[in-house]
């Protein structure tokens, strides 16, 4: 038996890589794509919200006056200001002790609640998780803590892996950069698949990589602990943020906090505070920490100061990072994107859904190869339902999610819950439905399904509220009347899908030539 050279070797490394953990990948790279636009689809969820836009000093003062009112005497507050893209502060309200004597005990839970950034009152919006469920689904995959991380994780490093070997095993990468043809079979799910994948190379393993960064304290924590007698500590040097002390017992008053503001950003040369959190509020030992923006530059950390909750002098303020913790904001930085202005942001989304479509033609490529070489049939079929399963039926369970919001009473309770739901028994329900129809009428079923949901989105908005596309178009709407198009012309390319996938493959003749040939690529893919 003839051993595989090195190239053939790389090729199965690729090969099996991105089908262990394809499925996966696939549902990652698509709702982590969705996530960059998470501010305006929670927006958009909650067509209710017209907040009027406030400074950063106004906005902290007025979420102040409320928590003074509401929860004077909580744990912890923290708060994230509004800015351009979020228009609502969003409050945090921790309750218990938040100095734990045991690391991995179990913290007290949190109340949030949306204000308007000048008057400080709630707002009054139906109830949904918006984009944060894209966003956590992306690397929590709907588990609890931390298995879906730990999947998440597996998957990214098969992932980088199956980028390292599939650039290897490539011969011609630069020719297959200009080569898609169409109506050839495999030949064309193979074009479409190294097109994808090398158009946006560079991003594909930029994101994957520092996907892994993102979570590294918690894939690799032994560092901290051989070094660190708490974890607080590390957080406290890589942050910026002082170690929170215990309440003390005794009532003072809370400073203002529109000094601190003023103070914190002519600090950072004018870059505004993002996120203000509050520990032991009305105490002598309260401490009111503001941490920089990150959205004027790449790098994901800006600092922190930390002063202190009765006088506002400063207690601490995070020093220059070292070479370090700079490399790890910056990679944080690439992954969320959230320095990128509207167009960047859209290139970001355009090269996630190029991943996305990477992922999905190299796992149909999978499967064509084994019908046409007729190896692995029981293999075979079970890929193709799982490819079905993901591929086609999840866009369909997105849209279930965002037309569940529409569609659900606004009051009811528990609605947030119930639109997730939606998505899930959408997403499984059709898979199921899949498995009982031949593959190709099942690929052309749900894309149509599919299709149509994403193309009854504008529809369905316009009869629900008063922010369809005609009035958003009349009245200079742009996120509103933006989100109708892309839902519509994302029902187009599903359609086109269907269209295509939906013709009927035929069974590869018996032909012996034809056979060797399909096994002899086999043999050499992996």
């Amino acid at each position: 038996m003839r051993t595989p050279s090195f190239r053939q070797s790389m090729a199965r490394i690729h090969g099996w890589m991105g089908l262990i953990a394809g499925w996966i990948l696939f549902a990652m790279f698509l709702t982590g794509t969705a996530s960059y636009f998470r501010p305006e689809i929670t927006r958009w969820m909650q067509p209710e919200v017209r907040a009027t836009p406030a400074t950063p000093p106004v906005a902290a003062g007025s979420a102040f006056a409320y928590l003074q009112r509401t929860a004077p005497q909580a744990a912890r507050w923290t708060l994230y200001l509004p800015d351009q893209r979020t228009i609502a502060t969003r409050v945090f309200v921790r309750d218990g002790d938040v100095v734990k004597a045991k690391p991995r005990a179990k913290r007290p839970p949190r109340r949030e609640v949306r204000l308007d950034p000048v008057q400080g009152t709630p707002l009054h919006a139906r109830d949904t998780r918006g984009g944060e469920h894209f966003y956590r689904f992306h690397f929590q995959l709907q588990l609890p803590h931390p298995w879906g991380r730990w999947l998440a994780g597996a998957c990214a490093m098969c992932m980088l892996g199956a980028i390292l070997s599939g650039v290897i095993t490539h011969k011609r990468i630069f020719v297959d950069f200009f080569t898609l043809r169409w109506g050839k079979g495999q030949r064309s799910w193979l074009d479409a698949h190294n097109v994808s994948a090398v158009v946006a190379l560079p991003f594909h393993a930029m994101i994957t990589y520092t996907g892994l960064v993102t979570l590294m304290v918690m894939y690799m924590p032994w560092p901290i602990v051989a070094n660190y007698a708490k974890p607080a500590l590390f957080a406290s040097e890589a942050v910026g943020a002082a170690p929170e002390a215990p309440r003390s017992g005794t009532p003072a008053p809370l400073t203002p906090v529109a000094p601190l503001v003023a103070t914190a950003t002519r600090a950072w040369d004018g870059s505004p505070p993002a996120q203000i959190v509050v520990t032991n509020p009305n105490d002598a030992n309260a401490r009111i920490t503001l941490f920089r923006t990150a959205t004027d530059r790449l790098s994901a950390r800006g600092g922190a100061i930390t002063f202190s909750g009765v006088d506002g002098h400063t207690i601490a303020s995070s020093p220059p990072p070292g070479p370090a913790a700079r490399t790890a904001a910056v990679l944080l930085g690439l992954h969320l994107g959230w320095f990128a202005d509207t167009g960047l942001r859209w290139i970001y989304f355009l090269l996630g859904a190029s991943g996305a479509a990477m992922v999905g033609t190299g796992l149909v490529l999978w499967s064509r190869k084994r019908v046409e070489a007729r190896s692995g049939v029981w293999g075979q079929r079970l890929v193709e339902r799982l490819n079905v399963a993901v591929i086609a039926c999840l866009p369909a369970g997105m849209a279930a999610y965002l037309l569940a919001n529409r569609l659900l009473p606004a009051d009811l309770p528990g609605r947030a819950d119930l639109e997730v739901a939606a998505m899930f028994y959408t997403w499984f329900g059709l898979a199921l439905l899949g498995c009982l129809r031949p593959a190709w009428r099942a690929w052309r079923e749900s894309f149509a399904i599919a299709g149509t949901a994403w193309a009854a989105m504008p529809v369905v908005n316009a009869l629900t509220t008063d922010r369809g596309l005609p009035h958003a178009l009349a009245a200079g709407d742009r996120l509103f009347a933006s989100f109708d198009l892309a839902c519509l012309a994302l029902a187009a390319l599903l359609f086109f899908a269907a269209r295509k996938t939906g013709k009927a493959r035929r069974t590869v003749s018996a032909s012996p030539t034809r056979r060797a040939e399909a096994q002899n690529a086999l043999a050499h893919a992996g």
